[in-house]
């Protein structure tokens, strides 16, 4: 039984407010070609970059490219003889792209029910197979460096004089976050968010402290981090502080605020030291100086170890009691630590 053959055509034509640079990246990126093979396919435009394919598909195709702003076209497929009067250069670009498009066509779309990514790539990895920017971390466990592709008309939202490297085109406006919070802690709240104009733009991001950084996307999730592991974040994502309440914060020895990031769109947070995650499915204790991050769903309470003179001699305080079921992200070193080991340590003015 015969049936009808369909041909996708992009036109060279783009929607309003696209740009040709920001449609090429975007084409390249998506379908995963190289930038000089789209623009190829660009340059010849119209030209037909998928054929001999059924209805359903075909439809597939012409979505995926109107998402990024590529006007095209769904035909009854060529014939034969008109298919190969094509020359074999765009033969070739076609084929090449009738490929990418057709595996990123029928990738399964993301789902809000499926739990938060959070696979942690090697060093110097790409993340190309997840939603939200494409980004790449270097230097990691010790000295974790972060580097985020922001497309066209784009923001990132970047912890405050954490921006390392940047492209021209990226522009920097600061906000404050928390409000009261500064008054309380007198730390600072600012972030800093980056636009990406006339084009897409990468920035290089530097956490303050040494050690790893962590990724999740959040599909309408929560997790609290402490005060100082903020590093960026979607726009999409809310970002606000919340109050632990006095005897939480006094008796932790760390803030009294917490920062409640929920929504949809990509987290970034680093750790002082390299970072471990944790599935928690009932009681567990961590260290107030060791936690980074936990998931909402998780109730804590500020306990101390043992009695008093445990408090005093044995070098162990306060700790946080998680109970419920969630994800707990803990650093290996504490900041506290560190500081106590090195005070023997410090320059004193000897004594005449």
């Amino acid at each position: 039984m015969n049936t009808t053959a369909y041909q996708v055509r992009v036109t060279g034509e783009l929607n309003d407010g696209v740009t040709r640079e920001s449609a090429v990246d975007a084409f390249s990126k998506l379908f995963k070609v190289a930038t000089e093979t789209a623009e190829n396919i660009f340059s010849k435009a119209p030209v037909v970059v998928k054929k001999g394919i059924d209805q359903p598909t075909a439809d597939k195709i012409h979505k995926a490219l109107n998402n990024i702003g590529v006007q095209n076209t769904v035909e009854l497929a060529e014939s034969a003889q008109s298919v190969q009067s094509q020359t074999p250069a765009e033969n070739d670009s076609a084929s090449t792209v009738e490929r990418a498009i057709e595996k990123s066509a029928n990738k399964p779309p993301v789902s809000r029910n499926e739990p938060m990514n959070l696979k942690q790539e090697p060093s110097g990895s790409v993340e190309e197979d997840q939603p939200g920017f494409k980004f790449k971390v270097e230097g990691r466990p010790d000295y974790a460096f972060l580097t985020v592709n922001i497309p066209a008309n784009k923001t990132l939202r970047v912890e405050a004089s954490a921006m390392a490297t940047m492209d021209t085109n990226l522009v920097m406006k600061t906000k404050a976050k928390g409000g009261l919070g500064r008054l309380l802690t007198s730390e600072s709240i600012f972030i800093n968010e980056f636009t990406a104009q006339n084009g897409p733009g990468e920035i290089g991001i530097a956490p303050a402290s040494p050690g790893d950084l962590a990724h999740v996307y959040l599909k309408g999730e929560t997790v609290f981090l402490q005060n100082s592991a903020f590093v960026a974040s979607d726009l999409n994502v809310q970002v606000e502080t919340k109050w632990q309440g006095l005897t939480k914060g006094f008796f932790s020895g760390e803030s009294l605020f917490l920062i409640r990031c929920s929504g949809d769109g990509d987290l970034w947070f680093n750790t002082y030291g390299g970072m471990i995650m944790l599935d928690v499915d009932g009681d567990y204790v961590v260290d107030t100086g060791n936690i980074v991050a936990f998931t909402e769903g998780l109730d804590y309470s500020i306990t101390k170890v043992g009695g008093y003179k445990s408090l005093f001699f044995s070098g162990e305080g306060f700790v946080c009691r998680f109970s419920g079921k969630g994800k707990v992200w803990i650093q290996t070193r504490s900041v506290q630590a560190f500081t106590s080991w090195m005070y023997p340590f410090r320059p004193v003015e000897k004594k005449n």
